[in-house]
């Protein structure tokens, strides 16, 4: 890659000012108190792994069931970073299985505006196009409601193949 050095440089001066540090620190810790009140609210339903920490463009962790486990899949609770919303993604445990379950959902609520499969999982669901994080507890919450809601539905969706 050309230029670089002026892209780390840039980058450099950003994390200087602190903003950014401090602004992924706390949506980062957000995210890890939505996981915790998860795993405490909803492990009769979930199980939930650790949290992941894409390239400054996701945090997220995912979570399945024995019906998703016996599928090959799992779903994911994303922040992304770049749109800076939360989305639910349902994921295969294999490319073979993102294919499959891609053509299977392609017509779907979910996949209706797409032409192919996105990047990283067989289909995305908003469930919170603007965050306010002003008020974490009330985001927390509505969240896990929508994290609880769209789950339900995208497996419910699957169940009817």
């Amino acid at each position: 890659m050309e230029n670089l050095n002026h892209y780390i440089s840039i980058y450099k001066e950003q994390l200087k000012k602190g903003d950014i540090l401090f602004a992924y620190n706390e949506l980062v810790k957000f995210v890890m108190k939505v996981r915790t009140d998860c795993i405490k609210n909803l492990s009769d339903r979930y199980s939930f792994t650790g949290i992941l920490h894409g390239y400054l463009d996701y945090t997220y962790f995912y979570y399945t069931n024995d019906f998703l486990k016996n599928e090959k899949l799992k779903l994911g609770l994303v922040l992304n970073h770049v749109e800076m919303r939360f989305e639910i993604w349902l994921l295969g445990n294999t490319i073979s299985i993102q294919k499959k379950y891609w053509n299977l959902l392609k017509g779907s609520i979910w996949n209706k505006n797409r032409n192919k499969m996105p990047q990283y999982a067989i289909l995305e669901a908003v469930i919170e196009s603007e965050p306010d994080f002003d008020n974490l507890p009330l985001l927390a919450e509505k969240i896990k409601r929508d994290l609880v809601k769209e789950s339900d539905e995208i497996i419910n969706a699957i169940k009817m193949l």
